[in-house]
């Protein structure tokens, strides 16, 4: 069984949100606008996702 995996693009710069915001964008991976990771699709990645849903764009 494969694990299953979400592609999360930075869209928006974080420059000007709170810090905790820019940290949770750190945490995902993502340092550049138009970069994308694929992640784990796990609570802690959906939560972290959920927090900064403005900056961000996902594909399933």
């Amino acid at each position: 069984m494969s694990k299953k995996t979400l592609k999360v693009t930075l869209f928006r710069s974080p420059i000007g949100t709170r810090d905790s915001h820019r940290q949770t964008v750190l945490g995902l991976g993502l340092k550049k606008i138009n970069q994308t990771r694929e992640l784990e699709d796990t609570p802690a990645v959906r939560g972290m996702i959920t927090k900064v849903s403005y900056l961000v764009r996902i594909e399933a």
